[in-house]
């Protein structure tokens, strides 16, 4: 024969309170929920949630700063393009000008020579500005210099970072290289005197010492230097050509894997929004419902607790 278990004054209270306050905590969750904007608020609340959450936040980061590299290569690399422009023209207008040394006639006289020898030298003088180029207040043709200038003084003098590369993580597994020494770009080849014999190497920046060559011939009316430098002078806008067209390809390639990294950052971010963001429509309707279920819970405890003898010792 079995017995019923004793209920006891205490057990009901005891289990009523237990109610009230689960109620009352799921009101809590849904007005901290409302408040913060948030699901989530400790692990608890979701295990497999705040996994989730905390891989896709480590993907935001990590978007976020290929992002930001991506802006600082773009910067500089656009800094480095736009003045391998200006320079390509300038270095095309020493061009004419030693064409024009070069012919015969009334048009190469020594006068006229003289004064192609001055516009030279002062093209010289802005390249040089140019191959001082700089962004953020580094040069762009230093490489990792840690000093003001790629280039010296007049003559051209390079005295930037002669070894190592600036590179930028543009994506995973992905980086591309932002900086252009000056050597690279205006070269370090030895040159060849009017006989085809090399000139000391004196000086590593080879497009100024073209320039200087071209004036001196044309000053001294030599023109089997001003041929030779005309050749030179073709090999040095080569040189610069090429730097230009490898400058706006990785320019292009940072462009795309911006993009990518964008795309993948609002793709991230939507599905962190999912997992952490609360439905506020939801939410409100949810809280509005515990707040209900809360004010039926009380109601219906205070039919069930009846007045004990204490009452009415009061």
């Amino acid at each position: 024969m079995s017995s019923s278990p004793r209920v006891t004054e205490s057990s009901v209270r005891t289990r009523t309170m237990a109610s009230l306050q689960r109620s009352l905590g799921r009101t809590q969750t849904a007005q901290d929920q409302i408040s913060s904007g948030k699901q989530l608020h400790r692990p608890s609340d979701s295990p497999t949630g705040t996994v989730t959450a905390l891989q896709l936040r480590g993907e935001v980061r990590a978007n976020k700063k290929y992002t930001t590299n991506a802006d600082d290569a773009m910067g500089r690399l656009g800094t480095v393009q736009d003045t391998l422009q200006s320079a390509t023209a300038l270095v095309a207008k020493v061009r004419d000008l030693t064409v024009a040394a070069a012919s015969t006639g009334s048009a190469s006289t020594p006068e006229a020579n003289r004064a192609r020898a001055v516009e030279i030298e002062e093209i010289k003088g802005t390249l040089i500005q140019y191959a001082n180029t700089k962004y953020l207040d580094r040069p762009v043709f230093g490489g990792a210099t840690p000093g003001g200038n790629a280039y010296g003084d007049s003559t051209g003098t390079y005295v930037g970072e002669k070894n190592g590369e600036m590179l930028r993580a543009i994506g995973p597994n992905a980086r591309v290289r932002v900086d252009v020494r000056g050597p690279e770009v205006f070269g370090t080849d030895k040159l060849l005197d009017g006989s085809g014999n090399p000139l000391p190497d004196d000086n590593p920046a080879q497009l100024f010492r073209v320039l200087d060559t071209l004036a001196t011939a044309m000053r001294e009316g030599d023109a089997d230097s001003i041929t030779t430098g005309l050749e030179n002078l073709d090999k040095a806008s080569n040189l610069l050509t090429s730097t230009l067209s490898d400058v706006g390809a990785r320019y292009n390639r940072v462009t795309q894997m911006k993009q990518s990294a964008e795309d993948r950052l609002m793709s991230v971010s939507s599905q962190l929004s999912d997992i952490e963001d609360v439905d506020l429509p939801k939410a409100i309707m949810e809280l509005q419902l515990q707040q209900t279920s809360y004010q039926a819970a009380l109601a219906a405890t205070a039919k069930v607790i009846q007045p004990s003898l204490i009452d009415f010792l009061r």
